[in-house]
């Protein structure tokens, strides 16, 4: 198997030919969903490489925090979408939390 993936659509394909899958990372669209979640930028993106070390299924997305050192990774298309919104979530209810402690001191 290999551990290269290319989109096709929303599906992650895998890709056995290095070059074949370097011509197409060279020009893919990976952005899933990026985000300014309160002046905190979230960004999910297709690796093109899978992060799942060991068993399971491949890891082939990501959502970053910037900032925060935040990272979720995940497999699917849809897992990424869904991943950032709960990720954007997450941001805004520790802002808020950071606001309301502030407020309070």
């Amino acid at each position: 198997m290999t551990d290269k993936y290319i989109l096709v659509g929303h599906d992650a394909v895998p890709e056995r030919s290095l070059m074949k899958w370097a011509k197409w990372f060279e020009k893919a669209e990976r952005i899933v969903a990026k985000s300014n979640c309160g002046g905190v930028f979230v960004s999910t993106v297709f690796l093109g490489i899978n992060h799942q070390f060991g068993e399971g299924l491949p890891l082939l997305f990501e959502t970053m925090v910037f900032g925060e050192n935040m990272i979720e990774r995940y497999s699917t298309w849809d897992e990424a979408v869904n991943g950032h919104e709960r990720m954007c979530q997450k941001v805004r209810k520790q802002l808020a939390k950071s606001k309301t402690k502030t407020h309070r001191d």
